[in-house]
């Protein structure tokens, strides 16, 4: 698929039927993210096409072509499933370099990612520039460790 096609469902079948159950206004919330994430996929140079897939049972999205960034899911909080979120591997300094960068604009999930309420405006600029440093992450990690 090109990378500047942003899919209205998921030609995966698992994963068109884990945004299906979500509750509505989280599921939303979570659509909304991931148009965001094909949009800042296309317009990112080095990125390539997007390969949407299931992992630990939600949403993920990898760039399987470029190996360019990390995997990054969407998915519900687990604790009270009040809010959604784009998570990220806790391995990573994506949080740590969220927090550096924006700071109180964002509510976290620890190291694991970015929380939002569903009846809340998203910081939009912010976001996609979170995403497009996801979306980068191992090229840019290689490129510090290069340079």
């Amino acid at each position: 698929m090109p990378t500047n096609v942003v899919p209205k469902l998921s030609s995966n079948p698992d994963v068109a039927a884990a945004y299906r159950n979500y509750p509505a206004p989280l599921r939303k919330g979570l659509l909304s993210l991931r148009e965001m994430l094909f949009e800042t996929a296309a317009q990112t140079d080095g990125v390539g096409t997007l390969l949407e897939t299931l992992r630990w049972g939600t949403p993920s999205y990898l760039t399987p072509e470029t190996k360019s960034g990390t995997t990054i899911r969407l998915g519900v909080e687990a604790k009270t499933a009040e809010r959604f979120g784009l998570y990220v591997p806790c391995q990573t300094t994506l949080v740590a370099d969220y927090k550096q960068l924006y700071g109180k604009t964002f509510s976290y999930n620890g190291k694991r990612g970015l929380m939002f309420n569903p009846e809340e405006t998203l910081p939009l600029e912010e976001l996609r520039h979170c995403i497009a440093l996801g979306l980068t992450y191992h090229r840019n990690k290689q490129q510090r460790a290069a340079g």
